[in-house]
């Protein structure tokens, strides 16, 4: 093997060991969280989840950053489908509006861009899904002070040591990590844990004609 061909060997293999190595960081943080209580948690927000939505409830997600893609991502897996066909479920994220979240952070505060929705959107019995990977998002906080005030149930998701979350927060879904991109994978996983729980319990999948049991 020439020089220029190991070199490039011994950098492929550097790469494989990195890469090794973030998966093992994400699957740690995954056994971390399910060993922490994550089930349990689960268990309980999905409960919230279905009783709002049979209630005829509207969910409202919303985070900064990569949180608030997942605010979007998990807003969409409601509202179209998830694993199934299935009616249309009522959620909203509260970072997709541009007019509105300009508005407010210009004539008001930043820290006020979900809060000032949820006044206008938010009803009793609604659910408020704060997303905030270090629990010490401004304008997350507001947004679970203002759906608190409004009766609103409140779920967030965080990491670390929650930040000010748990005292904000009916019911929890943390993920123990001390960094925040394994935080947010997991995240997205208990998202789609969380909304199948959801699907088998409003729409139960249909035996297959001439399946046996």
């Amino acid at each position: 093997m020439g020089r220029r061909a190991a070199g490039r060997s011994s950098k492929a293999d550097a790469v494989g060991r990195r890469i090794s190595g973030l998966y093992h960081d994400h699957a740690a943080a995954a056994e971390g969280f399910f060993a922490a209580g994550g089930s349990a948690a689960l268990v309980q927000a999905a409960r919230v989840l279905i009783g709002a939505l049979r209630a005829g409830r509207t969910l409202f997600f919303f985070g900064n950053g990569g949180s608030a893609a997942d605010a979007q991502h998990l807003a969409a897996e409601f509202v179209n489908r998830f694993a199934g066909d299935r009616p249309a479920l009522p959620a909203i994220a509260l970072t997709t509006d541009t007019s509105v979240l300009t508005s407010i952070g210009n004539d008001d505060d930043f820290r006020r861009i979900f809060a000032r929705q949820l006044e206008a959107l938010g009803r009793k019995g609604d659910v408020a899904v704060g997303i905030s990977t270090s629990g010490r998002s401004p304008n997350v906080l507001e947004g679970l002070r203002a759906a608190a005030a409004r009766g609103m149930l409140t779920l967030g998701f965080t990491g670390g040591d929650g930040g000010a979350m748990p005292s904000l927060c009916r019911h929890l879904i943390r993920v123990p990590a001390p960094d925040t991109p394994r935080v947010q994978e997991i995240h997205i996983l208990a998202g789609h844990i969380l909304c199948q729980l959801i699907e088998d319990a409003l729409y139960p999948p249909r035996p297959r004609p001439g399946a046996t049991a």
